[in-house]
């Protein structure tokens, strides 16, 4: 039984990214990830894919997935605290389409490889478990996970993650 939510509601906002074939060896894409409660920084996750992916929706498709498996981990254990969770948590990715497919009902998927992990995040989608937006690249704070950035970029981003 779920403890009964006391106090304010709090909100979940993340952020995910992917740097597909990054690693020139093994061409093994990297995740980054980036949960925050409210304003502060929950989790972050940086971790090489355990799969090689053809393309950048691919790779994007599979970080974005591990991020659900984060997020709904997270709002179980919110719940479990007793903490009122304010809406859907709202995920922000780079790639726009990724963005579509798995937010417009109307989209289909052509790529059967990566059905498993579309289905996973449109059913969370459905539920209203989380809401997938689109981020630009330049603000997406998960790029500190997933690539070697320049002093100025890194700074940069950094500056969003504790304001």
């Amino acid at each position: 039984k779920m403890p009964e939510p006391l106090g304010h509601s709090v909100s979940i906002h993340a952020f995910v990214d992917a740097n597909h074939a990054g690693n020139v060896v093994t061409r093994r894409s990297h995740s980054g990830i980036i949960i925050y409660v409210n304003n502060a920084p929950i989790i972050w996750f940086s971790k090489r894919q355990n799969t090689v992916e053809s393309s950048t929706f691919g790779s994007e498709l599979v970080s974005m997935r591990i991020c659900r498996d984060l997020i709904v981990s997270l709002r179980y254990k919110l719940r479990m605290f007793g903490l009122n969770l304010q809406g859907p948590a709202y995920t922000y990715c780079d790639n726009a389409g990724v963005v579509k497919n798995v937010s417009v009902p109307q989209s289909v998927l052509h790529k059967r490889h990566n059905a498993i992990n579309y289905h996973v995040i449109r059913e969370s989608v459905a539920a209203k478990m989380m809401v997938v937006g689109k981020e630009d690249t330049e603000t997406n704070i998960s790029d500190l996970f997933t690539k070697v950035l320049t002093a100025e970029r890194r700074n940069y981003l950094c500056g969003f993650i504790f304001r």
